[in-house]
Formats: C-alpha cells, sequence, structure tokens
C-alpha cells in the first residue's frame, strides 16, 4: 500500500487522508483520498498489480 500511495502522491501532491484495498469488477485496486494543500480532496485509483494510476477525481 504504501508504493501505491506514493504514485498517488506523485500525479496529486498532498496529503493522504484515507487508503483502502477495494475489488473492482474483478481487479484489485488501491482508493487513495488525498486532500491538497488548498483543501481540496482528490480520490486516485491505482492497479494493485501493476502500480498504474488508473483514475484522478476531483471530490
Amino acid at each position: 500500500m504504501e508504493e501505491a500511495m506514493m504514485v498517488a502522491l506523485q500525479q496529486v501532491p498532498g496529503q493522504v487522508v484515507k487508503a483502502e484495498l477495494e475489488y473492482d469488477h474483478g481487479a484489485v485496486i488501491y482508493e487513495i483520498e488525498i486532500r491538497t494543500r488548498d483543501g481540496q480532496k482528490y480520490q486516485v485509483k491505482v492497479d494493485a498489480n501493476s502500480g498504474k494510476v488508473l483514475k484522478v477525481k476531483l471530490d
């Protein structure tokens, strides 16, 4: 999970507020919530097997 958080923080600099492992349509992914310095909250999905960022969404 540490690696997934580092990958997510490279996409969206800030502070991780929540990270969890999920199963999405048969794929294992990390869903990581990050709060930026200006208070915005992003959700970053990272593939648990490849470490690739699948999605970045502003909440």
